[in-house]
């Protein structure tokens, strides 16, 4: 499935050392406990994709790497873009939020990376404008700023 949605290109093998380790645990499966997922959606040979196990949206999904490395957190931006774009473009959803919680002040409350694609639809919210500056309230719509 994350094949055929992101573009064709060159697949490089990647020296996954500690030295660029981002997070301490990476779950091996759907029972760790810990994990905030518990559908297994699909996987490629970096990637799994889950369902979130507490969805912002209906069709909220983790991307989450299967090495601790940036170079593959990278990656699974790209396919949670990817696999975005598709669904708006299929009629599916009217846009997306993609984001990473990195650090307590940031809301991060799991210990190994995960990339967040939320689906947004029409009304699913007073007003979106800002998107993913409404983590902060009130910072959101900047065009009520005064200057």
């Amino acid at each position: 499935m994350i094949a055929e949605q992101a573009r064709p290109r060159l697949v490089l093998v990647l020296d996954f050392n500690m030295t660029d380790k981002i997070f301490s645990h990476i779950p091996n499966d759907l029972d760790d406990s810990r994990a905030p997922w518990t559908e297994f959606v699909d996987e490629d040979i970096h990637i799994r994709i889950f369902r979130d196990k507490y969805p912002v949206n209906p069709g909220h999904l983790l991307f989450v790497p299967k090495f601790n490395s940036m170079a593959v957190l990278t990656e699974a931006f790209e396919h949670a873009s990817a696999y975005g774009r598709v669904k708006v473009k299929n009629g599916e959803w009217d846009g997306f939020n993609v984001g990473l919680n990195y650090g307590a002040a940031a809301g991060q409350t799991v210990d190994w990376p995960h990339v967040h694609l939320i689906p947004r639809f029409q009304n699913d919210c007073e007003d979106p404008v800002g998107g993913v500056r409404n983590v902060i309230p009130g910072k959101g719509n900047y065009r009520k700023w005064k200057s």
